[in-house]
């Protein structure tokens, strides 16, 4: 019955994500909370976090960052103290306009009713082609030179 209690934990955790409720997200956290998503350059809110204050900042840059469009959970597996949940997003990064998206597993542990870590693998190549600055001679620049074409 605790992984059934762990599951629920977290699919209130994606439901408040989705309805916008920060705070009642946070409040499922402990104060001492691992989170992990992969490094990627440019993206400013990859990489590795701890605690709640730190966690809270990873929602306010990802937000502030990329556009949510899509974010589907699909299933749910839990086993002990972990809950794994294998789903897919969709997201449009603000500074470049371009989207992305990919399936994600997310690994969630759970302490004391809390979740305490988490833990994201997903396509950071993905990622990483939506939030490049357009530079020069990258594809959508070949064929010009000094905007005179040049075949």
């Amino acid at each position: 019955m605790k992984e059934q209690d762990n599951i629920k934990l977290v699919r209130q955790g994606y439901d408040a994500f989705l309805k916008g409720d920060l705070n009642g997200l946070l409040s499922m956290f402990s104060s001492d909370i691992d989170w992990e998503i992969p490094e990627v350059e440019a993206m400013p809110f990859s990489g590795k976090r701890h605690g709640i204050d730190a966690v809270a900042g990873f929602f306010r840059d990802m937000l502030a960052a990329q556009d949510v469009r899509e974010m589907v959970p699909d299933e749910f597996i839990g086993q002990g103290d972990t809950v794994v949940v294998l789903g897919h997003f969709a997201f449009t990064v603000k500074s470049t306009g371009r989207e992305y998206s990919d399936d994600f597993c997310h690994v969630f542990r759970i302490a004391n009713g809390q979740i305490s870590g988490f833990k994201e693998y997903a396509d950071t190549h993905k990622a990483a082609m939506a939030y490049e600055p357009q530079m020069a001679g990258t594809s959508a620049d070949m064929g010009q030179a000094g905007g005179r074409s040049i075949h």
